[in-house]
Order: structure tokens, then C-alpha cells, then sequence
């Protein structure tokens, strides 16, 4: 694959980005690609090694030495192919997944590993730039019919191999406009939404009927869907947000981390303000800001506030401050856990770790401030440390501290299914059936918060059991 001596004479190059005083202007994406000869001999560098631990790493299964070595020869059509056969959106993938096919490639021992994720995103962009990537409409219709409820990554990958297998599928969204966290949850920095729209509009080609401002639940009932369709896709993700329990939590400058960054991609869209911010408008010009949460939607909403004009942003997390640098002898090839410091982060951001938010200091209704207290980790077990208090100034919070599975109000209170000790929806991994053999389940909703490429694979995977289980047997790609 590749060359077989490219890792010994090149060394990893990635993509660059525009300089933050530059991209703090605007919400486009600012990351600037490689020429087409600079990906090419990128991808040579992909090793020829024994056993490709990039596939493993992959949770879609990417098959990632075949296209680096079709982009090596410049044969870009067939690596796009091959890219697409294990993958609908690797526009999606290319742009906002970690990567963790490269924490997994062989040369990451040495922290040189291939390029993936930027090759990826080349192969599927010239698809789409060359005309390649086409509606791919079945040869014939099967009569069966399935509702795919939710149109973020993991139900718009059920949605469109079902309609590719032949069903007649409608795939229902609440919101205004389709997506789901993908539209809203991810800011435009990171990805435009025109990238959305295009696989919408291929989708519908396929025939795939989308149906938005319909609430399953609200708008509709699931017996309706029950009586309507011969199966139901639950692929609503994991909303509920964790809140934060602490005297003065219920001051208005306390928001959530997805009411924040929500507002400002409708604004994006050319929503006028009522119709972006109906409970009023979230801003953060001109304020300190405070992002509870180290995680990326943490990073989403330093990045948003710093181009709203906040006077600062601190991000503060209750874990213990990851190391720099992991240790490959004990965590190669999987996934390690170490520093991760992001586009927005580079912006301008002050981050600390191991701090536990204590009480928001208000006045006149207003927030003022954030009592902390610095924490240590034994055995597991969180202690706060004596003496260590200390204030934050604040005006405005944001909440971004995960998520702790699906909403059940409407859809899982009227659907009836089982649910996990984690209160995600219950189904396997195999046939993605609920207690409810009408109704299968994937993506965040059945197996709680996880990444964009998780929701893809559990998507494909649920839509071949949803065509073996009306079919009898699938040609669907598992």
C-alpha cells in the first residue's frame, strides 16, 4: 500500500488553518487543504503493515490502506468508492471526527501517523467538486415502508441505505430544519451546514420523504407510526443535558451549553432573532464567560463565544488534567487519553482541571461570579481539597457537562420501549430490535453520547437489520 519506503522518507504533514486573529471574524470553516501532489504523497506514506490496526480504530471500518494507495496513484474516483462503500458522510467524518484511525495507524508509535483524516476529507470533497457523487436510486421498490425518527448522522445513514435497499422511507425531524446535532450542535466553523444540505438533497433523489417541524410524540403518535409503517427507526440521540445542582444554578446567565451554540448557527442560516433565540438572546459580547465542561462541545462554545466579542473565556473541568504525551506502551493502537488542546482553545481561552463549581454568586438577578473549590481524585473517589476555595468572575455560564441519554417525554413515553440501566433505549448490537419487534434503535439514543462516526456505523447497522428483518435476508453492508 503506498510506497513502501514513503514513511522513511516523508514526514507527517497536516493540514494548516487560517490564523486565529483572521478566523475570529467570521463562521466559515478555516482549515486550508493540500494541494493535490501534498496528499498524494501523504497517503504514500501509509506503511504496507502487516496487520492495518487503522480498520480497527475506525468504528465505521473505514477501509483505509486501499484508498490511501488509489490516492497514492491518483485514481481519486475509485477511493472514493472505496471510501464510500464503508461510509455515507465522510464529509461529516473528515471535518469533525478525533481520528481515532490515526490514534490506531502503526507509524502514531513514533507520532507520525498517516494523515487519515485530512486524505479522507479530499477524496470525498473531489467527489463532490468532479460531479461524482450522485443519487444512487434502487432498481426496484420492495412495498415495505419505515419511519426513521431523528436526522442527525445516525438517522440520516439509516434513512438512506433503507432507501437504497428499495423501502419507502420517511425520516422525521423536530426541529425547523434537518440535521440534528450535526445542524445545530456543531458550530459552521467546524461544518458549514451547505455540506448537510447537499447529502439532504441526494437523499431525497433516492427517495427519502423529509418531514421537519414534526415532533414524534407531539405532532404525531407512535401508533400512528405504528399503523402507518412496517418499522420504526429510533435514532432520536442523547439530549438530555446533565444540570448543574448548585445554589444559584437558576440565575438567567445560567445556560445551557446547546441553547448557546443552537442560537448562533440559526442566526448563521438567516434566522432573525425571534426566531432564533425565542427565550431571548444569549450573547456573549462583551462578558466574562465561563464553559463548565472539557469537552468538544465545551471547545464549541469557546470558539463561538470568542467570535461573539467575549471579554473572556475560562473553561474549567472536574477531571484531573490529562498528560501531555501517552504512553504507547500501554495504550497503543486503541485510544488514549491525554491533552487534547482544539482550534478554538488556540483562539484564546484560559482552561484549568480539577475544579468542582460550588455556587454562582449573583446580584440583582444577575451573575457575578462562580465559587470553585479545587478537587483531587483517590481510588476513583472525588475529595475536595481544604483551603484551595476560590471566585470566578462570571456574567454569563454555560453548561456543557455531557449528556445522560434520550429525553423520554412523547417519543419513549408513548413508544413503551425497555430501557438500559443507563436509561438509553435497549436494543443490541446485532438485530437493533427494541422490546417492541416494530421498533429498532441506534446511534446516541441506544447507546448514549458517543461520537459522530459511531452514530454512522449504528446506522448502517440498524438499517441491514431493519431490511433483514422485513426482507428475510440483506445485501445491505453491515
Amino acid at each position: 500500500m503506498g510506497k513502501e519506503t514513503g514513511f522513511l522518507e516523508l514526514d507527517r504533514k497536516d493540514r494548516t488553518y487560517a490564523d486565529p486573529k483572521e478566523r475570529l471574524t467570521h463562521y466559515k470553516e478555516f482549515v486550508i487543504p493540500h494541494e493535490e501532489g501534498a496528499l498524494k504523497a501523504q497517503a504514500s506514506r501509509c506503511m504496507n503493515c502487516g496487520i492495518p490496526y487503522c480498520h480497527n480504530g475506525c468504528p465505521v471500518n473505514n477501509i483505509i490502506p486501499d484508498w490511501n494507495h488509489l490516492v497514492y496513484e491518483g485514481d481519486w474516483k475509485n477511493a472514493l468508492e472505496v471510501l464510500h462503500s464503508t461510509n455515507n458522510f465522510p464529509e461529516f467524518t473528515g471535518r469533525i471526527c478525533p481520528a481515532p484511525c490515526e490514534a490506531s495507524c502503526t507509524l502514531n508509535i513514533v507520532d507520525q501517523p498517516v494523515t487519515i483524516k485530512s486524505i479522507e476529507c479530499a477524496i470525498v470533497d473531489k467527489g463532490w467538486q468532479e460531479g461524482w457523487i450522485v443519487p444512487q436510486v434502487p432498481e426496484k421498490r420492495t412495498g415495505k415502508t419505515v419511519a426513521v425518527v431523528g436526522s442527525g448522522p445516525a438517522g440520516m445513514a439509516a434513512a438512506q441505505q433503507l432507501a437504497r435497499a428499495g423501502h419507502s422511507v420517511t425520516l422525521f425531524e423536530k426541529n425547523d430544519r434537518l440535521g440534528g446535532l450535526l445542524r445545530y450542535g456543531i458550530p459552521d466553523f467546524k461544518l458549514e451546514k451547505d455540506t448537510i444540505n447537499r447529502r439532504l438533497m441526494q437523499m431525497q433523489a433516492e427517495g427519502v420523504v423529509l418531514k421537519e417541524s414534526t415532533e414524534v410524540g407531539v405532532h404525531v403518535s407512535v401508533d400512528s407510526l405504528r399503523e402507518n409503517f412496517d418499522a420504526i427507526v429510533l435514532a432520536g440521540g442523547a439530549e438530555e443535558p446533565r444540570q448543574l445542582t448548585i445554589p444559584g444554578a437558576e440565575l438567567p446567565g445560567v445556560r445551557l451549553a446547546m441553547e448557546f451554540l443552537t442560537q448562533q448557527n440559526k442566526r448563521n442560516a438567516g434566522d432573525d432573532e425571534l426566531r432564533a433565540a425565542p427565550r431571548g438572546t444569549l450573547s456573549a459580547k462583551g462578558k466574562h464567560v465561563i464553559v463548565i465542561g472539557g469537552g468538544d462541545t465545551g471547545s464549541d462554545c469557546v470558539g463561538t463565544s470568542n467570535r461573539q466579542g467575549a471579554a473572556s473565556v475560562t473553561q474549567i473541568e472536574i477531571m484531573p488534567k490529562p498528560p501531555e504525551k501517552e504512553d504507547k506502551a500501554l495504550t497503543w493502537p486503541d485510544w488514549p487519553l491525554k491533552l487534547r488542546t482544539s482550534t478554538s482553545h488556540d483562539e484564546g481561552c484560559e482552561r484549568d482541571w480539577a475544579i468542582n463549581a460550588k455556587r454562582v454568586i449573583g446580584k440583582d438577578g444577575q451573575v457575578t461570579g462562580l465559587e470553585c473549590v479545587r478537587v483531587e481524585w483517590v481510588n476513583g473517589k472525588m475529595q475536595e481539597m481544604a483551603g484551595t476555595e476560590f471566585t470566578l468572575k462570571a456574567d454569563l455560564i454555560l453548561l456543557a457537562m455531557g449528556f445522560v441519554g434520550p429525553r423520554k417525554q412523547g417519543l419513549l413515553d408513548q413508544a413503551g420501549v425497555e430501557l438500559d440501566a443507563r436509561g438509553n433505549v435497549f436494543a443490541d448490537t446485532f438485530s437493533y430490535r427494541t422490546s417492541d419487534p416494530q421498533i429498532f434503535a441506534c446511534g446516541d439514543m441506544r447507546r448514549g453520547q458517543s461520537l459522530v462516526v459511531w452514530a454512522i456505523r449504528e446506522g448502517r447497522q440498524a438499517a441491514r437489520a431493519v431490511d433483514e428483518a422485513l426482507m428475510g435476508a440483506s445485501q445491505l453492508p453491515r
